[in-house]
């Protein structure tokens, strides 16, 4: 969704190209690709998800873009997204380590928000080296 409407057009026919054979996951995200390419040709665009400004399971407006919800990310679940919004409520994270036991997430969620772009300049550890 990030990359624009040209994308998302690609990704609707590749899924059309499957016909009857496209799976369940497949013909939903059909549903989400279609309205996110609605939200293209109006005008908006969408960011990435943001640790510190996306909510649990809602999409958040900021000037012309859409930031998407933790729970937009495929395999993060409500339960996490909602555990990551509280912990981010009681202060900054230091590092992944510290997102991963505030948070209460398995390192899998942690890898698909790395993966994802949120967790970019976060140190792996607590940990300060001195040489």
């Amino acid at each position: 969704m990030v990359r624009g409407s040209e994308s998302i057009r690609a990704v609707i026919e590749e899924i059309n190209a499957k016909g009857l054979e496209a799976s369940t996951k497949e013909k939903n995200l059909m549903t989400v690709m279609e309205l996110a390419l609605e939200m293209c040709e109006r005008g908006f665009a969408f960011a990435k998800v943001d640790l510190y400004k996306s909510s649990a399971s809602e999409f958040i407006i900021e000037g012309d873009k859409l930031i998407p919800p933790f729970n937009a990310i495929p395999g993060l679940g409500t339960n996490a997204a909602i555990n990551i919004v509280k912990a981010r409520g009681e202060g900054e994270f230091l590092s992944k380590e510290d997102l991963q036991q505030r948070g209460k997430i398995s390192k899998t969620i942690l890898e698909y928000l790395d993966n994802h772009g949120c967790l970019e300049g976060m140190p792996d550890q607590n940990q300060l080296s001195l040489f």
